[in-house]
């Protein structure tokens, strides 16, 4: 019998050499970069992007294979990645990942394609043409056995495989996390003379809004002494904080398809209550669960779901007094990020932001008293209660700039156009200027921007005196302390002069986290981005971290809470209580 002969007259012998050099330095670049050098990584992606497009190239005008197949392997890699997204894990469909699945199908493609090219350069022309099929679909099915569980602030993918439990469904396998009180009926309800209490952090970054504690004093030496963990448990996804009350702790979680509000010892992290509505909001690159912090005030909890629900509990059983629809109230679309407002109490009123608007409702009935401003659109940030020039308003943040209206009825007080980010909160400096803080984009209105508000007599001004790219927060609050601002920039942190808005130093890193001033100790508590607790001089003079060590595992955006001597931490898989050291 004779061996068939490859017929190798129709086609010259391919040009290999140059797709091998391109992909061995497209993935040296595109991972290995990332890998030791983890600021560069974007660089790198870059790097890969190019040496794909030169792959490209190589392949269409240099590689000498067939025109038939030159054509068709860039047709089918097209066909391929399209049909691709139709199959991915719905947290990679839906996401970042999704959006650039294209992008980075690049080098795995490119792989698949030289590889294909050195091992079939031997075969028939049948033969190679479908092994190129395979070579190409089962590059692309690779990315069908993963899936993701969000994405840090720097775009860094937290991949898994697929078939993986989620840490939400790990925690919803556990049989023994039930509450030891179940909330009460409606009609066992106590009044709210009854149960009110002066709260120790009352809701959102503390009493202010402002992310200061005053009185407390912490043993700074953690290398001989770290502050020791009360408890740890895990929670459901969300990135809501705490509010604290006597020996109780309130915050929001997901649970499957029910959006919670709990309510856990601080002593010891036990569930006391939770209140669940059945709504789910889910958003690939953040995640799943709510973002607000409840609110304490006289012996009820106040709470803003992602999807709208504005809730009023009673604190010590969980029942409900009543709930809204806020995002139905003001006509708003849930936004991309889901609702992320904490809402205010501002005498017999509770204050929401819905997305750029705030709505004002009776304390007591839940009836809507009032919204605005008109037109306003767009927002993450949540409301800030301020008395400038003597007159109590409330701040809000949203995708027109900063608007200022009476808490009582919803006047529109003033108004200032910028254009940055709608998501971190107003600072007030001691002398009532309003500062705005911005961190993403490239445009004028990133940075800090210092405004001059005032009450003429033709109304209320505002006017700027200073714009500092410094500081430039993203979604991370900044604090004031002494004429300085201090907070994150980047995945650092800075400060800056608030006479002028100069720079005064630049350093460490945290990823992008969260901050908290002890102004009676001119210290700074960062919780990290990776969950590590460390301690910053709250001085202008240079950068120094005085002590740090790991709190929680896993992606951390929530802020960090001090109430006395403990410190609570959290994310959207576990949440910790330490025991801080107190000064001698």
């Amino acid at each position: 019998m004779t061996t068939p002969q490859i017929d190798q007259s129709s086609r010259k012998s391919l040009r290999l050499w140059p797709g091998l050099i391109l992909v061995v330095v497209q993935w040296l670049a595109w991972f290995g970069l990332g890998l030791v050098f983890p600021k560069l990584a974007i660089y790198g992606v870059f790097a890969g992007i190019i040496c794909g497009l030169l792959v490209l190239v190589w392949w269409l005008l240099f590689s000498r294979a067939l025109w038939l197949e030159r054509i068709g392997a860039v047709i089918l890699m097209v066909l391929a990645v399209i049909a691709t997204k139709s199959v991915v894990h719905p947290s990679i469909a839906g996401g970042m990942m999704g959006m650039m699945l294209p992008v980075f199908s690049i080098p795995v493609l490119s792989l698949a394609l030289v590889f294909w090219a050195v091992a079939t350069r031997n075969f028939s022309t049948g033969r190679r043409r479908v092994a190129l099929v395979v070579a190409i679909l089962l590059g692309c099915a690779s990315f069908t056995l993963l899936r993701t569980g969000g994405i840090t602030a720097d775009a860094h993918s937290d991949l898994h495989w697929r078939w993986t439990k989620t840490p939400e469904e790990r925690l919803l396998a556990q049989a023994n996390d039930e509450p030891v009180v179940a909330p009460a009926a409606a009609g066992s309800v106590k009044s709210a003379a009854q149960t009110a209490s002066d709260s120790a952090w009352p809701g959102f970054r503390g009493p202010q809004r402002d992310g200061t504690v005053h009185g407390v004093r912490i043993a700074t030496d953690w290398s001989q002494k770290a502050p020791a963990a009360i408890w740890r448990r895990p929670i459901g996804p969300g990135w809501s904080s705490f509010a604290v009350n006597d020996d109780l702790i309130y915050t929001q979680e997901q649970r499957g398809d029910n959006e919670m509000v709990s309510c856990y010892k601080l002593k010891t992290g036990q569930p006391v209550w939770r209140h669940q509505d059945p709504a789910r909001f889910y958003e690939s690159n953040a995640g799943a669960g709510p973002r607000g912090t409840p609110t304490l005030e006289g012996g009820r909890v106040y709470t803003f779901g992602a999807t709208g629900i504005l809730n009023v509990l009673d604190a010590q059983t969980g029942s409900v007094i009543w709930t809204r629809n806020a995002a139905a109230d003001t006509n708003t679309k849930t936004p991309h990020w889901g609702f992320a407002s904490s809402p205010v109490v501002f005498n017999d009123l509770v204050i929401v932001a819905t997305a750029g608007v705030l709505a004002g409702y009776d304390k007591a009935t839940g009836n809507l008293r009032w919204s605005g401003p008109k037109g306003g659109s767009g927002g993450y940030s949540s409301p800030h209660l301020v008395t400038i020039g003597g007159v109590p308003q409330v701040l809000l943040v949203n995708g027109q700039g900063v608007s200022s209206l009476a808490p009582t009825d919803g006047t529109l007080l003033w108004q200032h156009k910028w254009e940055g980010d709608s998501i971190v909160q107003p600072a007030i400096t001691t002398d009532g200027d309003v500062l705005l803080g911005s961190g993403s984009g490239m445009g004028a209105d990133v940075g800090v921007l210092r405004l001059a508000v005032a009450h003429e007599s033709g109304g209320w001004t505002s006017k700027e005196r200073w714009k500092s790219i410094g500081l430039m927060p993203y979604f991370n609050d900044f604090v004031v302390h002494k004429n300085y601002a201090f907070g994150f920039d980047n995945d650092g942190l800075a400060c800056i002069d608030l006479s002028n808005g100069q720079s005064k130093w630049a350093g460490g890193d945290y990823g992008h986290g969260q901050v908290v001033l002890l102004a009676d100790q001119d210290l700074l508590l960062v919780l990290s981005e990776l969950g590590e607790v460390a301690l910053v001089r709250a001085a202008p003079d240079q950068f120094a971290e005085i002590a740090r060590f790991k709190a929680i595992n896993g992606k951390t955006w929530n802020h960090p809470v001090i109430v006395g001597d403990t410190l609570l931490v959290r994310n959207g898989e576990e949440m910790a209580a330490f025991q801080l050291n107190l000064a001698q």
